[in-house]
């Protein structure tokens, strides 16, 4: 027998792609404690937290806007399937996760689409899961877009959340129906 028959066969990794966009991102330095381009291997019992607490997030955003920890993503597997799943959860009092059009509040979690957008204030993350065979480890990697998300997805154009933290503790002005037409949302 050869080495190479001898070898282990090695497991590919669940990796969870995310670009990041926020319109301030050149001039802040925002994203200044990510590497972009590189993935990282973490593993799969590990709780990824972010925000801007440096000493409990993994990935922290500098900008006293976020919330020392704004969301986490957790590794799990499903009953009954090989494939592992991420499940994003909002970790901030102040403000409301939108994963593509669901509002997330404290505390509240859902299971991460295949591809999806987040949103909290003026930050976008679409998020893309390639799945792997691992169950030990998963990957992580960063990249920026220079674009808003939104638009360059064709994502359902929203408004940011606002101040008070959601859309539905908001007042607004007009309370009334607003009639539109059959393509628009």
């Amino acid at each position: 027998m050869s080495s190479f028959e001898d070898a282990d066969t090695e497991e590919t990794v669940t990796c969870l792609q995310m670009t990041v966009y926020h319109p301030g991102h050149q001039q802040n330095g925002i994203f200044q404690s990510i590497r972009f381009f590189n993935r990282e291997k973490l593993p799969s019992s590990e709780v990824v937290k972010f925000g801007r607490n440096s000493n409990t997030c993994h990935y922290t955003f500098q900008d006293k806007q976020v919330s020392r920890v704004q969301f986490s993503l957790q590794l799990f597997k499903k009953f009954d399937s090989s494939v592992l799943s991420f499940e994003i959860k909002n970790m901030s009092k102040k403000t409301n996760l939108i994963v593509d059009n669901k509002e997330l509040g404290y505390l509240n979690k859902m299971d991460l689409p295949h591809k999806c957008l987040v949103r909290f204030g003026d930050y976008q993350f679409l998020m893309e899961k390639e799945d792997g065979e691992s169950l030990e480890f998963f990957e992580i990697e960063f990249s920026l877009s220079t674009r808003p998300l939104l638009q360059e997805n064709n994502w359902l154009p929203q408004n940011r959340i606002p101040e008070c933290g959601s859309y539905s503790s908001c007042s607004t002005q007009n309370n009334s129906p607003i009639e539109m037409g059959e393509n628009e949302w």
